[in-house]
């Protein structure tokens, strides 16, 4: 199996057309001006949505429909949960890391492709923790960085690896390779494009959805960008206060 790609795939007519009738505000650009706005945002602390290529097949978003961002903010795992995703602060986030250096940072030598793999964040990479911090206890614990890239590290140290592989999801590859030429970093935070209660993303309609639902910040769909300033504020939603907590 070559990567669980298997699902719809919409076409730059269809997106647009799609758009289109949302009312979204959007600007069409080639593939590489695409990543390298998207790679400037995620070292801006922005969280984008991201939908390309066809929808994965099975339990994880590996890339397709995925929610992205910098893994090296402190900030970002609360930031997502609690504006995003709508859920409690605590639950972690998965790493999507290039696949020829996941062994750089992580106790990992093998592929992962399909996020099922659980393993620690290399000691090298981790923070020493003061006294006081170490006796420190759930989620006061887990707020404090616990090593380079501190929105994909659990409290345990751990962290569930997805590896991303060019001949499979060249685009996500690219995006990420990008990433580790600006920063150094070859991680991006991965999580479902949805918010608790509701099936991962499929369409562009649902991606727009989604996008004025929650406080992301961009939305990247095919060659198509989307920033939340530039939207009718009237077609925002209140995803927040929609499903009860889990």
């Amino acid at each position: 199996m070559k990567g669980a790609y298997l699902g719809p795939e919409y076409g730059d007519n269809e997106i647009e057309s799609k758009l289109n009738a949302c009312g979204a505000v959007f600007k069409k650009l080639s593939e590489d001006a695409l990543i390298d706005e998207v790679v400037t945002a995620l070292s801006d602390e922005k969280a984008i949505g991201w939908m390309q290529g066809r929808m994965e097949f099975g339990p994880r978003a590996l890339g397709a429909r995925s929610i992205i961002a910098d893994p090296r903010s402190p900030k970002m795992q609360k930031q997502l949960n609690l504006k995003v995703k709508y859920r409690e602060s605590f639950r972690p986030f998965a790493p999507s890391v290039l696949n020829e250096y996941v062994n750089d940072w992580f106790e990992h030598d093998t592929e992962s492709p399909y996020m099922l793999l659980v393993a620690d964040v290399k000691k090298d990479k981790h923070h020493t923790m003061t006294e006081d911090q170490d006796k420190l206890f759930g989620i006061d614990k887990l707020n404090v960085p616990r090593s380079e890239v501190p929105a994909i590290t659990h409290v345990d140290y751990s962290a569930r690896i997805q590896t991303v592989h060019s001949d499979t999801n060249y685009k996500y590859h690219t995006l990420i390779s990008k990433f580790k030429e600006k920063t150094g970093c070859p991680i991006v935070v991965n999580t479902s494009f949805n918010v608790r209660g509701e099936p991962i993303i499929c369409t562009p309609e649902d991606a727009f959805k989604c996008f004025m639902g929650t406080e992301l910040d961009i939305l990247a769909i095919g060659n198509y960008l989307l920033l939340k300033e530039d939207q009718n504020q009237d077609l925002k939603e209140n995803y927040e206060e929609r499903y009860e907590l889990d």
